[in-house]
């Protein structure tokens, strides 16, 4: 039996091929599928282009955003985990949120970003890891 089995694991979700692989390796680790919570971190409104204008308030950035998690993971092995919708800064919003739901474990993909795409971007996985309270798996694809 694994260290984690009976842990609570996080995931964040980011509609990705290596998100999707995150969440099946998690599945593995624990004992059962009630125990992951799966986690998309959007950017808060305001947080665009100068000029582009959006309508959709939080409210239904978050209902439509779940719908896709929900339609994307409607699988049998997806039921039981839990879904959720965050506003702000990933590497941020991640750390508390394991934090403050009393996460033994987060679980997330890498995309190996490498040079001026890791330079200007980041990485959303270093922020976690330094922030966060818990242990991080970072799974390279």
């Amino acid at each position: 039996m694994n260290r984690y089995a009976n842990a609570k694991l996080l995931v964040p979700l980011d509609f990705s091929e290596e998100s999707d692989q995150a969440l099946d390796a998690a599945l593995e680790i624990a004992a059962a599928s009630e125990q992951i919570t799966a986690v998309h971190v959007a950017p808060p409104l305001g947080a665009f282009e100068p000029g582009v204008v959006y309508i959709a308030t939080d409210a239904e950035r978050n209902e439509t955003l779940l719908h896709s998690l929900h339609r994307r993971y409607d699988a049998p092995k997806y039921r039981g985990v839990k879904f959720q919708i965050l506003f702000g800064d990933p590497g941020h919003e991640i750390a508390e949120c394991a934090k403050t739901a009393g996460i033994g474990l987060i679980v997330m993909p890498s995309h190996g970003r490498t040079g001026l795409a890791h330079l200007l971007i980041g990485s959303v996985a270093e922020r976690v890891i330094r922030l966060a309270h818990c242990p991080v798996l970072v799974l390279r694809s």
